[in-house]
């Protein structure tokens, strides 16, 4: 079972902050945030702070929203849809042919600079993901899951 720690106020402003400053992102997030061993990142009701967490035997808590490691945000498929709705800055948008790529789980060589950084992969209206640059390289995340060979666009 994953031990999980309710984040206090301090906490969830540090993720506010990162959110600001990787995706321009000041939108207003009315959920309690839950951290577990290894970074990651869940999103609940607020109302799980009345609830004992050793009273509560579960295996998943909430949705999974990110992972945060190294002063760095990286957010999961679905905390990117959340946050780029209103997100700012961060924000690339792809062609079809890179979102095929995208969806085939390999990365997309693209210059973007020399900055090292997280983004919101966009297409057309919709955010897909999120993804890391480096190197001339979007280096992708997207879980295997999600993955696939065809894409209808």
């Amino acid at each position: 079972m994953q031990k999980l720690k309710i984040l206090n106020t301090r906490e969830i402003k540090e993720i506010k902050e990162l959110l600001e400053k990787q995706f321009g992102f000041s939108g207003k997030l009315g959920y309690a945030f839950l951290q577990g061993e290894n970074g990651k990142l869940f999103i609940v009701n607020k109302e799980i702070e009345k609830v004992p967490p050793q009273k509560l035997r579960v295996d998943k808590y909430g949705l999974y929203f990110g992972e945060l490691r190294n002063k760095e945000l990286r957010l999961s498929m679905e905390g990117a849809w959340l946050v780029g709705k209103e997100a700012g800055r961060g924000l690339v948008e792809i062609n079809k042919e890179e979102l095929k790529t995208y969806f085939r789980g390999e990365s997309l060589q693209k210059d973007l600079g020399k900055e090292r950084k997280f983004m919101l992969l966009k297409f057309r209206d919709d955010v897909i993901g999120c993804a890391k640059y480096k190197d001339g390289e979007v280096i992708n995340f997207l879980p295997k899951i999600h993955r696939s060979g065809e894409v209808i666009v």
